[in-house]
């Protein structure tokens, strides 16, 4: 299975910190924050990894290389100066990341899932990871019942920005810039999007502050590097 990295934001929230630096490059426990997901990638078995670039895209190109540092091979798909949303650049990656389906992981989050465990393909056309609902959202995205993620009643859970897709979820989608979300809504109204809940570690990095945080708890538990 391959997998596609998400780091075409421009990180509004994280500036002045992202006017110069874009946010998958700011360091957290001593290293950038995507440096953290590739790391976990090669060491959960993946080899062919997908970074998607916009806001100083060159830098992240520059930083990453080819990903041999990682015992990875990094592809690149260039999405202009502004990107072009997360589903618009899931869909423009599609030629890289091949016709299996392929796992996605948003950049700027920082988590222990266990992307190897994540490594089988879907039933349907989806399968996200859920965590509990995190202060700064605490109304949640969706309800997961017995495998599946929808939107009825019940207790809502918040999406991780970590899910594996089949590139089908995409079949009638147009080149440009698009959210995830209606996809995903289109296909949870059909039954075709499955789930699981994390009750280990995830962070939303969003503001300095909450990166500041990460950054000290890192270092007090002994991870961080450097």
């Amino acid at each position: 299975m391959r997998a596609m990295v998400l780091a075409a934001g421009r990180g509004e929230r994280m500036r002045p910190l992202t006017d110069h630096t874009p946010k998958p490059l700011l360091h957290v426990g001593g290293r950038p924050l995507i440096a953290w997901h590739l790391d976990r990638l090669a060491r959960a078995g993946f080899r062919d990894v997908v970074v998607n670039l916009a806001w100083l895209g060159d830098s992240i190109r520059d930083a990453l290389g080819d990903g041999s540092p990682w015992g990875l091979r990094l592809r690149y798909s260039p999405e202009g100066d502004y990107g072009l949303e997360t589903g618009g650049g899931i869909h423009r990656a599609l030629g890289l990341l091949g016709p299996e389906p392929f796992l996605v992981v948003n950049g700027d989050i920082w988590t222990d899932i266990d992307f190897g465990s994540l490594a089988v393909p879907p039933p349907g056309l989806a399968h996200l990871v859920l965590v509990p609902n995190p202060e700064h959202h605490p109304g949640g995205d969706f309800v997961l019942k017995q495998g599946q993620v929808g939107e009825g009643a019940g207790e809502r859970l918040t999406f991780s920005g970590v899910g594996v897709y089949r590139p089908e979820l995409f079949a009638d989608c147009s080149p440009g810039v698009f959210p995830l979300a209606p996809l995903l809504r289109r296909a949870m109204a059909a039954g075709r999007v499955t789930g699981e809940s994390h009750r280990g570690r995830w962070f939303d990095i969003g503001t300095p502050e909450r990166l500041q945080a990460l950054d000290l708890q890192l270092r007090s538990s002994g991870e961080a590097h450097g």
